[in-house]
């Protein structure tokens, strides 16, 4: 936990907890933690808070099922907040919505990681009924075809369609890329990486 050691003497002994989706970095609740609920969540690999309410340890999803995978846990500057990454299973809020912040929270680009993780799954899985089944069945010449047809509509939308047209191409386009990055065992964070890498020079 980033070397550092929670400061619980800051709190009483209760330190908030802040949660954020470990591939969009939607921010989906606050709790507090203990020194107790702390060693759970890592223990077992669950989000789990201390309740001040029912004044016991409260595993999130224990009643619904809508439990928090952890990915990571960190501490800011002051070792005071905990920050977890983690990955929902279901809604994260009691009100059926992704946060507990409302819907609305969600970072836009955020998305582009759950398609990926999505692609990902069907590389793995292979649904039958998919669409991006069927593309990985066709092989990497397909694939790349796709790109190619998506590439040209992209461009022949810029300078002939409308912005509605082109925004539909272009999400075509980035599809079909993650498809084929994904059939090269390449996951889309590869290409943010890049840009990233390429802005800081």
């Amino acid at each position: 936990m980033n070397g550092m050691n929670p400061d619980f003497a800051k709190g009483d002994g209760l330190l908030p907890a802040i949660v954020q989706h470990a591939r969009t970095g939607e921010v989906l609740m606050l709790g507090y933690m203990d020194e107790a609920a702390l060693q759970s969540t890592r223990e077992r690999g669950l989000v789990t808070f201390f309740s001040r309410s029912k004044q016991r340890l409260w595993t999130k999803g224990e009643t619904s099922g809508n439990t928090l995978t952890v990915v990571d846990t960190r501490l800011d500057c002051d070792a005071d907040t905990i920050l977890v990454r983690a990955l929902p299973a279901g809604p994260t809020c009691h009100n059926g919505t992704s946060s507990c912040f409302g819907d609305d929270v969600a970072p836009s680009l955020g998305f582009l990681a759950e398609l990926d993780a999505l692609v990902a799954s069907r590389h793995a899985e292979r649904p039958a009924g998919s669409y991006t089944t069927s593309l990985f069945e066709e092989g990497t010449r397909r694939i790349a075809q796709k790109v190619g047809e998506e590439g040209v509509e992209t461009a022949l939308a810029m300078v002939a369609q409308d912005d509605d047209a082109l925004i539909g191409e272009a999400a075509d386009l980035v599809f079909h890329l993650m498809v084929a990055l994904r059939a090269r065992g390449i996951g889309f964070e590869a290409v943010a990486a890049k840009l990233a890498a390429r802005h800081a020079r």
